[in-house]
């Protein structure tokens, strides 16, 4: 009885917090997109020369920072790759069903899987899907990624 308890109200919290983060945090703008697109890039993404590489298995990170690309660079849709990590127990072609739909990037643009055998002591992924690394091969966009992510780096905090 008590476990449930403590289980309810670790989900009334969390429904809590996140009410007050859309509260807080509000729509975004153009501006803020932006700059939250680039500190996602700044975190997550690949800082190479040439090429925009961004990796994730939550799913919607994955979505968000591909509408943050298509909407402030100009993107050629047919350049876009999808590599799939999955272990070799997963369902390749429900994984690639699943990351096409989330990225809007049809399964014929997707590169050869990575499989692997999971080790006992790694954790499995939450959705069964693996998780998608995305590749855009364009020096100019990655260079104006870059100079965002600088720019964000540069500036001086409120």
């Amino acid at each position: 009885m008590g476990a449930n308890r403590l289980r309810e109200a670790r989900i009334a919290e969390i429904e809590e917090m996140d009410r007050l983060g859309s509260a807080r945090l509000g729509p975004l703008t153009e501006h803020a997109f932006l700059a939250a697109g680039a500190a996602l890039y700044a975190g997550d993404g690949g800082k190479g020369d040439g090429r925009i590489v961004f990796a994730g298995s939550e799913a919607a990170m994955v979505a968000f920072f591909l509408a943050w690309l298509r909407c402030f660079f100009s993107i050629d849709e047919s350049r876009l790759r999808v590599a799939i990590y999955l272990p070799t127990t997963g369902d390749l072609a429900a994984a690639e069903a699943f990351w096409s739909s989330a990225t809007g990037i049809p399964v014929s643009q997707f590169t050869k899987p990575y499989r692997t055998e999971r080790a006992p002591s790694a954790r499995a992924s939450p959705t069964g899907h693996g998780s998608a690394r995305i590749v855009y091969s364009c020096a100019r966009t990655h260079r104006g990624v870059m100079g965002l992510v600088r720019a964000l780096l540069s500036s001086t905090p409120p």
